[in-house]
């Protein structure tokens, strides 16, 4: 009878064994799909970027670049429909941060709509830069509207702007798009920006929310995600370098 005790007991430890490791198993293998999506947005995102900025005659001008407080872009956002018309996308932001350089990146979901005479469907590079301490606050919202909770205007385009680009800096936004190889500045109103909290978690971990990630110089990103805030420290410099 004893045996039989001790038996039933290494089976019953066995099982709590194997099920303790068959959960750690999962949890590591979702984590690790979750790191590949973060890193393949990141690495979108920075693409988008260098390509604007090494454009030879139209680009985002360096000034603006260097005064911005942060840089978000989603690439290849959708927009399509009949009549009813509607556009989303999934992006990435970071943030300048005490001591220098830039955050680790946060993910972001676009979503708008449109109303009128429309057909067809068409991707498009979207860059959002916020050039303020409120733009930047409004980024970190749970949800804000370009427009709406803050002032959206469409950035100069050029490395010789002038007085264009001061005019500009008055507002709290500039937006930026690409579609089939035309870059310009957009005036990109009625847009809602969202966290994207499930990915920031699965990069991230537990309880850290997309402010953290993009204020705080201590929040670490994993190797993986790294390019886009990256390709802004080498493509942006130090905001006292750009003045």
């Amino acid at each position: 009878m004893k045996n039989f005790i001790n038996a039933a007991m290494i089976i019953c430890l066995g099982v709590v064994i194997g099920t303790v490791g068959y959960s750690q198993q999962t949890t590591g293998v979702m984590q690790g799909k979750k790191l590949t999506e973060g890193a393949e947005q990141s690495q979108k995102a920075a693409k988008v970027f260098k390509e604007i900025m090494d454009a030879p005659d139209k680009s985002i001008p360096q000034k603006i670049v260097g005064d911005a407080e942060c840089i978000a872009v989603f690439p290849q956002v959708v927009k399509g429909g009949f009549i009813i018309g509607g556009r989303g996308g999934r992006g990435v932001a970071s943030c300048r941060v005490a001591g220098g350089g830039w955050s680790a990146p946060a993910y972001f979901s676009m979503k708008g709509g449109s109303f009128g005479l429309q057909i067809g469907a068409q991707a498009t590079d979207f860059v959002l830069l916020f050039m303020n301490e409120k733009a930047m606050d409004s980024l970190l919202k749970s949800k804000f509207t370009l427009g709406g909770d803050m002032s959206v205007a469409a950035g100069p385009v050029g490395r010789e702007a002038g007085a264009e680009t001061d005019a500009a800096m008055n507002a709290q936004v500039l937006s930026y798009s690409r579609s089939k190889g035309v870059f310009g500045g957009l005036e990109l109103k009625g847009t809602t920006i969202t966290p994207e909290k499930d990915l920031i978690k699965d990069v991230f971990g537990e309880n850290i929310t997309a402010e953290q990630v993009l204020r705080s110089p201590s929040t670490r990103a994993p190797s993986e995600v790294r390019a886009f805030p990256d390709t802004l420290t080498g493509l942006s410099g130090t905001k006292a370098a750009t003045k």
